[in-house]
C-alpha cells in the first residue's frame, strides 16, 4: 500500500508539472516582429510596446527586425524569421509589394500572421489590428471647415509611397471633406515627405515657394507636420497657417497644448496597438478563435484635452 501511494504521488507531481511548469515548451513562444522601417519614431514605438507587453507574459520571446524601408528586404527578414521556427509573426508596417511572398511564405509554413497598422490588400492573414484612417482624415477635415470659416488654399503633405494604403485613406478622408466646400481649394505636394520630419520640412518649404497663401497644411502624420511647423516658422507664417496631422506624437500634442500653429491630430497609438497585436498573437497561440479585424478608436484630439492623451 506503501509503495502504490508513493507511486501515485510521483505520477501527481510529474502531471502537474507537466500542466503548470511556465517553462514548458507548450506554454512558451517565440514570436516574430517583422518591421518595414524602424527609424521613424511610430514605428520604432510599436516595435517597443510589443516588446514591453511580451516581457510581462513571463513565457514569451521576441525577435524583431528591420527591413530599413525595403520591401524585399522585408519579405527577406520574414524567410529568416521562418527559418528560426519562430510560433507566429507581427508584420508592421509592410508595404504591398512585398505582401505576396510574405504572406505565402508564413502560410506555407503554416503559422500565424499578425498585421498591425496596415492591412495588405492582397494575401492571407489570421488578424490585423490598426485604426480607420480614412475617419482620422474625416476628423481632420472637419475640424479644419469649423476653423477656417472662410476657407482657403490647404496644402497636403504625403508620406509615400504612392501605393501606400494608410496614407491615401487618410488624405482621402481629408478630400471627402473639403472637396465638396467652395470655400477650400486643396494642393497636394509634389514630393513625399517619407514619414520623417526633415522630409515634411522640405516638403514644406517647396509648398511655400509656390503657395504663399496657404491658410492650412494637412500632413498624413505628425512627424511630417513637425517638420512642415519649422518650415512655416522660418518663412514668418505661423499667425497664417494651421497644421493637422495623424497620429498623437508626443511633440505633436505638446505643440497643440501649447496654443501654438499646430491646431488637431487623430489618435492611432502604437503603443495601444502594439500591446494589443502581442494580446493577440499570444491568444491565436493559445488556440482562441479572434477577430478577423480589430479598429481601434482614433478620437480627435486638440488643445482641449490633449493633456489627457499625453502618455497614451
Amino acid at each position: 500500500m506503501k509503495k502504490l501511494w508513493a507511486g501515485l504521488l510521483v505520477l501527481g507531481l510529474a502531471l502537474a508539472g507537466c500542466s503548470d511548469d511556465p517553462a514548458d515548451k507548450s506554454d512558451s513562444y517565440t514570436v516574430g516582429v517583422a518591421n518595414f522601417l524602424l527609424s521613424g519614431p511610430y514605428f520604432s514605438g510599436m516595435d517597443a510596446a510589443i516588446a514591453a507587453q511580451a516581457k510581462t507574459k513571463g513565457n514569451v520571446k521576441i525577435v524583431s527586425t528591420d527591413a530599413g524601408g525595403d520591401a524585399a528586404k522585408l519579405a527577406a527578414n520574414v524567410e529568416d524569421l521562418l527559418s528560426k521556427n519562430v510560433d507566429a509573426i507581427i508584420i508592421s508596417g509592410g508595404p504591398l509589394e512585398s505582401a505576396p511572398a510574405a504572406l505565402n511564405a508564413i502560410k506555407a509554413a503554416g503559422k500565424p500572421v499578425i498585421l498591425v497598422d496596415r492591412k495588405f490588400a492582397v494575401g492571407e492573414y489570421t488578424s490585423w489590428i490598426g485604426p480607420d484612417n480614412e475617419a482620422i482624415g474625416k476628423q481632420d477635415g472637419e475640424f479644419l471647415t469649423n476653423k477656417l470659416t472662410a476657407g482657403g488654399k490647404v496644402a497636403i503633405i504625403k508620406g509615400g509611397p504612392a501605393d501606400n494604403s494608410i496614407g491615401l485613406a487618410r488624405t482621402n478622408g481629408l478630400k471627402s471633406v473639403l472637396s465638396g466646400n467652395s470655400k477650400f481649394t486643396l494642393v497636394e505636394a509634389p514630393d513625399f515627405g517619407n514619414w520623417g520630419s526633415d522630409g515634411g520640412l522640405t516638403v514644406m518649404e517647396g509648398l511655400l515657394a509656390k503657395h504663399p497663401d496657404l491658410v492650412a497644411v494637412f500632413c498624413e502624420n505628425d512627424a511630417m507636420c513637425l517638420g512642415a511647423q519649422r518650415a512655416i516658422a522660418s518663412a514668418g507664417k505661423a499667425n497664417q497657417i494651421v497644421l493637422a496631422g495623424v497620429d498623437g506624437q508626443a511633440e505633436a500634442l505638446k505643440a497643440i497644448l501649447d496654443g501654438t500653429n499646430y491646431v488637431v491630430t487623430g489618435l492611432n497609438s502604437p503603443n495601444v496597438i502594439g500591446k494589443l497585436a502581442l494580446d493577440r498573437t499570444v491568444e491565436v497561440l493559445g488556440g482562441a478563435k479572434v477577430e478577423k479585424d480589430t479598429v481601434v478608436p482614433s478620437p480627435q484630439i486638440t488643445k482641449d484635452n490633449a493633456a489627457q492623451y499625453l502618455n497614451t
